[in-house]
């Protein structure tokens, strides 16, 4: 599975932004999506997973609330809405899939195969 994200950029505080990430390759409507986050010097963290139909969703308690991951397998899409941006939400998101995909975890070794990244950065 190739994942390809888009959508990040500079937004001011309370502001939103969508990412969305394309997948190709093998099939994808049978593995769970996740976003995950990385700041500059930081470990790379869990943002939001769902999984293969949609059914079942987590999300990082500094997130809940304000995001919320979404997907539509007819478009090999998964999606990340963030509303009430925060600057400590400024990082590169990433776009991770991982089989089978009836398991949510939140762990980034569990998952196969990731996106380039893409910037979101929040100004105060």
């Amino acid at each position: 599975v190739q994942l390809v994200e888009s959508g990040g950029g500079l937004v001011q505080a309370g502001g939103s932004l969508s990412l969305s990430c394309v997948a190709s390759g093998r099939t994808f409507n049978d593995h769970t999506m996740g976003w995950f986050r990385q700041a500059p010097g930081k470990e790379r963290d869990f943002v939001a997973a769902l999984t293969w139909n949609g059914g079942r969703t987590e999300y990082a308690d500094s997130v809940k609330g304000r995001f919320t991951i979404s997907r539509d397998n007819a478009k090999n899409t998964v999606y990340l809405q963030m509303n009430s941006l925060k600057p400590e939400d400024t990082a590169v998101y990433y776009c991770a899939a991982k089989f089978p995909g009836h398991i949510i975890v939140p762990r980034a070794y569990e998952y196969n195969y990731w996106g380039q990244g893409t910037q979101v950065t929040v100004s105060s």
